[in-house]
């Protein structure tokens, strides 16, 4: 059975540690982590700055590229708090690339990660409760402090409460399957495509549409289902 396990992590343990103590309003959001390339992360704070140096300062995590300008954080219903995000591309340390390194070994997928108040919040995705066990197990091995906060079976469509469609869905849950989010990748594009008779092409895209609708989702927190397949 699929199941999705969320964690919470502490910092000092995970990464970024020295900017929660230094900017205690500090917040940011990865949409998720998919190969090896550093990936953009939305950071929230009382101004651009301050936000870059203390991350320039934290010796777990390296600046890439400073993308946007500031806008106002989004609240839930129309309110906001009057904080800025930012759009940063970051290379993680070596404890996140062994997070992920464990995560992906173990046939898993790491679907989303936020960080407020000095803790991360980490939701996963296993095809199987054994390769969450034996996931689990590495975590407390190397000392990450992991705590489960929620752990959802998923055995089909209905009680998944995605934001994809079913033929995104399926789609998702078959890739993960054979391995194509796997590091190093167990399944080229061209031989999933053959596995669900689809084309290249058409594969590629569906794909592109399903990590955008998962990456929107998480960061907006509106998991919502989708009547129709785009």
């Amino acid at each position: 059975m699929t199941t999705v396990v969320e964690l919470e992590i502490p910092a000092d343990r995970f990464g970024i540690a020295r900017t929660f103590d230094r900017v205690p309003t500090f917040e940011c959001q990865i949409g998720g982590m998919i190969g090896d390339s550093p990936p953009l992360v939305w950071v929230i704070g009382p101004d651009r700055r301050t936000v870059h140096d203390a991350l320039e300062a934290d010796p777990s995590v390296d600046v890439i590229a400073s993308l946007t300008g500031g806008e106002r954080s989004r609240q839930t219903g129309d309110e906001s708090d009057g904080s800025e995000r930012w759009l940063f591309r970051l290379e993680f340390g070596d404890s996140v690339k062994l997070f992920e390194q464990i995560v992906a070994e173990n046939g898993g997928a790491i679907l989303a990660a936020c960080g407020q108040n000095g803790t991360w919040s980490v939701k996963l995705l296993f095809h199987d409760r054994g390769s969450l066990s034996e996931c689990y197990a590495l975590f407390e091995q190397y000392d990450y402090g992991v705590e489960v906060t929620r752990l959802t079976g998923m055995d089909d469509f209905e009680s998944a409460q995605t934001p994809l469609t079913q033929t995104q869905y399926e789609t998702i849950c078959k890739a993960h399957e054979l391995g194509y989010f796997d590091i190093p990748r167990q399944i080229t594009l061209k031989e999933l495509a053959a596995e669900l008779d689809v084309s290249h092409q058409a594969l590629s895209e569906r794909l592109r549409r399903c990590h955008s609708t998962l990456v929107s989702a998480e960061l907006t927190d509106g998991m919502q289902p989708t009547a129709i397949d785009p």
